[in-house]
């Protein structure tokens, strides 16, 4: 996936990812929220928070709540999509155990084609 000609790294695309989830549980989502949410550090999630915010992916004043924007939002939802359509799969098909799929599943859907992913959709569709 590319904003402004400069690809997504797997780890903005995570970020993304975790306010979109965190936002649908809160009104609010806080700096403090991700960083447990994915177990790093504040500084960490700051100088993230601040790259998506540059790209017009995420609205965030100092200290205050983030919100993703449309374009954030649509980029953190087809993550998030990839991501229990994986999940799911290895669930499902593989029979793998609910934390190992959602783990691999996490790892995976920074990599795989469009392609490889709307075969495997039809294949759940097909199958389930």
């Amino acid at each position: 996936m590319t904003i402004d000609n400069k690809k997504m790294t797997a780890s903005l695309e995570d970020y993304l990812e975790a306010i979109y989830f965190l936002n649908g549980k809160n009104d609010y989502v806080r700096v403090t929220d991700i960083a447990a949410r994915l177990g790093i550090s504040k500084p960490s999630v700051n100088r993230a928070v601040n790259t998506l915010k540059e790209r017009g992916l995420v609205e965030h004043e100092h200290y205050g709540s983030l919100k993703l924007t449309e374009e954030g939002t649509s980029i953190a939802k087809a993550v998030a999509e990839r991501h229990m359509m994986l999940k799911k799969f290895f669930m499902e098909i593989l029979g793998v155990d609910e934390a190992t799929a959602s783990e691999e599943a996490c790892e995976i859907e920074h990599v795989l084609s469009a392609d490889t992913i709307n075969k495997m959709s039809e294949y759940l569709k097909a199958n389930s």
